[in-house]
């Protein structure tokens, strides 16, 4: 599912259940890591536990020896020198993405439950324009729930924002034009593009300051995923 919403260069790997890949996960991790979940929550340490055996799984294809993924700043994942990539888990399902830094200057992604986002996010997080557009895509297509798009959406951009710039990111500060994608087949999933205008200075990247990042959305299996790709130049 992610790995559609990626350019070819970018390596996904994702769990459904226990299984990564459709093999079971292998459980093992890092000390470093085991660390950081010795006294958490099944469920936590469960979810801590995929999303790093598909990380893991990642830089195998990409041909970089597996290691630990510990976060840094703001809770970020750090990865081997010379990759760059995000990660998502929700309920039943997780993923990472990782690439090779030559070819992207970062990437996001989120995965959500294809469900209504609980009362009173959608006020904390959309923009009275995007709130408009939102419901205009639901008076025209009331079989997604573009609100838990829009906040999937938002967590892919500030992703792929946070290693560019190391700074925070608030919801306020990304306006988010949805676009389903036009005509599409019949029986095949919900699926567009994504275009985030940033509301504050963009990071530089390739001796340009970059104002827009740009992704693509789908909607299966009863999730939401989003993914925001920011190029060299």
């Amino acid at each position: 599912m992610i790995e559609d919403l990626l350019p070819q260069s970018v390596v996904a790997v994702e769990a459904y259940g226990g299984e990564v890949d459709g093999v079971p996960a292998e459980a093992a991790l890092y000390p470093e890591e085991e660390a950081l979940v010795a006294r958490a929550v099944a469920k936590r340490r469960r979810e801590f536990t995929l999303v790093r055996s598909c990380a893991r799984r990642a830089m195998e294809k990409l041909g970089v020896p597996p290691q630990p993924v510990l976060p840094g700043e703001r809770g970020a994942p750090t990865w081997p020198q010379g990759l760059t990539g995000s990660m998502t888990h929700c309920e039943g399902y997780c993923a990472a993405a990782l690439v090779r830094a030559a070819d992207l200057a970062s990437l996001g992604i989120d995965a959500e439950p294809h469900d209504r986002l609980p009362e009173g996010v959608l006020s904390a997080v959309a923009l009275p324009a995007e709130a408009d557009r939102l419901d205009r895509l639901a008076a025209e297509r009331p079989q997604v729930h573009w609100d838990r798009l829009l906040f999937s959406a938002k967590e892919s951009v500030y992703k792929a924002w946070f290693p560019l710039t190391r700074l925070w990111l608030d919801f306020s500060e990304a306006d988010i034009e949805i676009t389903p994608a036009p005509g599409a087949a019949p029986g095949l999933p919900p699926h567009g593009t994504l275009h985030a205008r940033l509301l504050v200075p963009g990071p530089v990247v390739g001796g340009r300051r970059v104002d827009r990042f740009e992704g693509r959305w789908t909607v299966r299996q009863g999730l939401v995923a989003t993914a925001i790709t920011v190029p060299h130049g």
